[in-house]
């Protein structure tokens, strides 16, 4: 990567080795980062490996909820425009790598970071490479003690903006746990480990890398107190350990590696200036990667005919009556809900038609064959976005028997006008599933787009999802359609226009609302999402 700006310390072989006092330093080619003794943070207690993400966010007995959403990770045209910003942390066994990526995060402030540790990519061990770990001579500190491949694998997926299992290793047991963690949604990733420089393809991986350099005397104590106090180990075992394997690994192949740094940070968290130099970087990357899709929603695909793709429900008097009431002003809250929901049961009805079938014969009491259809695939899940669409919840549960329900809650930022990502909770192995996406209204389409995304990044398949709305506008329906060619979406009404805020017009007002009993804000759009009451 190309270097990084000044900061009072002097450029190294294309490297910076920064001092807490801020004065450069050459030591051969290396670059150093520290965290001093106090770092102000809490010491690191664990017996299983690390992985997780970091955004801001707000617990209730129910949900999580984020309280700084993730903005448009994709342009206009539905793909993702930029990979997430990878940082690799390498250093020595206990040389405060952990405290760095924390550190880092805790200053960055920015939502949807995912701290991702090596620790969880140890190989399965054999039960005699269990027998030699229990008396402390396995070296996990050596190049094949690492799954690379699924490392690397898991790594290029989750930069990609992709869904991913990580395994959680236990340190106990030297083995992984059964469950794996699933993590998702990633602006910037740093990962973390001891052979985080070891691997050609994983260094390719990688935006941005620190070399975390503390003396092996600290480094020492350090293990020695994790070792022994949070994974059970006596002094003689671990001392024996680290001086048959971590000591020689650390000089064979961890140390040369200080050479591929870009940064070299000695002692670690404490070294606030190193820390406030990668702060301000990654932060200028973020703002390249800032995109404004509403804006380029708005100017795009209009005066097209309407897309194939589009299913819009006849319009019989019973359907254009219900219109009627409900899109009248004077209409009375409980006469909204009750016709909604008429709306609902008929327009999900018309979304499993487009599932796909199989012949099924089956005998009547009569003792006849009858020829049949039944649904030919895994199973149908059902995902709404928060708030209104949770409304047409109970609509698809009526119909399809034992469906799984998933959420989504996208808001709209009212200072850059663009959806953001807040809240996502989605069935367990829904890539195979057949997924109707389900949301009120669709104006401009950044709402469904960003849904759609989602399911996409979580391997659902495109042509399995179906998007129902009760309302939508013409330029909704173009940009899902040109972004997402094979989404089938079905409504009961499109309407021509939208304004200039964003609102539908003739249109229907705030469907959630007018449903739940609440007052719109003076700016509300139709995709603009209130948090859900509970």
């Amino acid at each position: 990567m190309n270097s990084l700006p000044c900061y009072s310390g002097a450029r190294i072989s294309g490297c910076w080795t920064l001092r807490s006092d801020g004065s450069g330093s050459g030591e051969g080619s290396l670059d150093r980062l520290l965290p001093s003794v106090s770092t102000g943070l809490s010491p690191r207690k664990r017996t299983t490996s690390q992985c997780k993400s970091e955004p801001p966010l707000l617990r209730t007995s129910k949900r999580t909820i984020y309280t700084a959403g993730r903005p448009p990770w994709y342009n206009e045209h539905g793909a993702q425009s930029k990979d997430a910003f990878v940082i690799g942390l390498c250093g020595g066994s206990a040389s405060g790598k952990t405290t760095v990526a924390r550190k880092i995060i805790e200053d960055l402030d920015v939502p949807w970071v995912v701290l991702l540790s090596m620790d969880s990519f140890y190989k399965v061990l054999s039960p005699e490479q269990q027998t030699r770990a229990a008396s402390n001579d396995y070296n996990f500190d050596h190049p094949d003690a690492f799954d690379f491949d699924l490392l690397t694998h898991t790594l290029h997926k989750l930069k990609q903006g992709k869904s991913v299992k990580i395994p959680v290793y236990d340190f106990t047991t030297h083995g992984r746990q059964k469950e794996w963690k699933t993590v998702y949604g990633a602006s910037v990733i740093i990962f973390e480990g001891i052979m985080a420089f070891a691997d050609k393809k994983l260094l390719q991986l990688l935006d941005m890398k620190i070399f975390v350099d503390t003396d092996s005397d600290i480094r020492l104590v350090r293990r020695l107190r994790r070792d022994i106090t949070e994974r059970g180990r006596d002094i003689e075992g671990v001392i024996k350990q680290y001086n048959k394997f971590v000591k020689p690994a650390f000089e064979q192949y961890i140390e040369p590696t200080m050479r591929l740094a870009d940064i070299v940070v000695p002692r670690g968290g404490g070294n606030m200036v190193a820390i406030d130099l990668i702060v301000q970087h990654v932060h200028s990357q973020l703002e390249e990667r800032e995109l404004s899709v509403r804006a380029a929603l708005a100017s795009a695909h209009q005066a097209q005919p309407l897309p194939q793709t589009l299913s819009v429900l006849e319009s019989t008097p019973q359907v254009r009556g219900m219109h009627t009431i409900i899109r009248n002003k004077e209409t009375s809250r409980d006469e909204f809900i009750f016709y909604s929901k008429r709306l609902m049961r008929l327009l999900i009805e018309r979304a499993l038609s487009f599932l796909p079938s199989q012949v099924r014969v089956v005998q009547t009491p009569q003792g006849e064959d009858y020829e049949g259809r039944t649904f030919h695939g895994k199973m149908i899940t059902g995902v709404s976005i928060l708030r209104a669409g949770e409304t047409m919840e109970p609509a698809l549960r009526a119909v399809c028997k034992d469906v799984r329900i998933g959420k989504i809650l996208i808001q709209t930022n009212q200072d850059t006008g663009e959806p953001e990502l807040h809240y996502l909770r989605l069935p367990k192995d829904i890539s195979e599933d057949h997924v109707i996406l389900m949301d009120c209204t669709v104006s401009t389409g950044a709402a469904a787009m960003m849904a759609v995304r989602v399911l996409l990044d979580h391997d659902v398949q495109e042509d399995k999802i179906l998007l129902v709305s009760l309302l939508m506008a013409e330029m909704g329906v173009h940009s899902v359609a040109y972004a997402f060619p094979q989404v089938k979406i079905i409504t009961t009404a499109v309407d021509k226009k939208v304004n200039d805020l964003f609102h539908i017009i003739p249109g229907i007002g705030n469907f959630g609302d007018r449903y739940f009993g609440t007052d719109a804000p003076p700016d509300w759009s139709d995709e603009e999402m209130d948090e859900p009451s509970y």
